[in-house]
């Protein structure tokens, strides 16, 4: 389903807010103590909040519930819901595993080593350390089937301005591209996925 947007009259708004960083990203929990054991006692992020209620406050509907934030060091938070049924959210059924997943960011690509050696030390498996180019990654999964990746930046200020001067004309390309896709998908023309109009990691091409 596309999302259709409406294009009202821009000088009659008030300016976006400046959104500064991000607050929290919230998943269901299976179990909280074995999801803080995880994220204080093993990736070091401590417990900051907690909040507990019956009801939930946006919606009005009735589900108990234990609510709680481990802190980043910029301030932000990944946070969990405990619904106290003991039940893993199951993943999306029509999404590759890899796709949907929270990344975080370290210092050092020393951090990043030392991390996957602790990890793996509590029977964590760990992918990588992933080459990315302007940054290297580790990825694994948290006990609620969360996908995270710890990243180490490698690019600087400089080289990730310069991409971002081309970031809209990149994507106002696939989306011509896309839109013609669509078109011929309709027509019977093609049933493959469509692929970008560049490779920027020509080295996984298999030959």
């Amino acid at each position: 389903m596309n999302a259709v947007l409406k294009k009202p009259d821009l000088a009659t708004l008030p300016a976006p807010a400046a959104v500064q960083q991000l607050h929290h990203f919230a998943y269901k929990a299976r179990d909280a103590e074995e999801t803080r054991q995880f994220y204080e006692d093993i990736l070091g992020l401590p417990l900051y909040h907690i909040i507990q209620s019956d009801y939930v406050p946006s919606t009005g509907e009735y589900c108990p519930y234990t609510h709680f934030f481990f802190r980043l060091q910029d301030g932000s938070f990944i946070a969990f819901f405990d619904l106290g049924d003991d039940v893993k959210a199951e993943p999306s059924p029509n999404t590759p595993l890899w796709v949907n997943h929270i990344a975080f960011r370290v210092n050092t690509v020393e951090e990043l080593e030392n991390t996957k050696q602790r990890l793996e030390a509590h029977g964590v498996e760990v992918l990588g350390v992933t080459d990315h180019h302007i940054f290297k990654s580790i990825y694994f999964f948290d006990p609620n089937g969360i996908r995270l990746e710890l990243s180490a930046q490698l690019a600087n200020e400089e080289q990730m301005e310069k991409d971002s001067t081309v970031a809209h004309a990149r994507l106002n390309e696939w989306t011509a591209r896309k839109e013609q896709w669509r078109k011929e998908r309709a027509e019977g023309k093609t049933a493959e996925p469509l692929k970008p109009q560049q490779n920027d990691r020509p080295e996984f091409v298999r030959a």
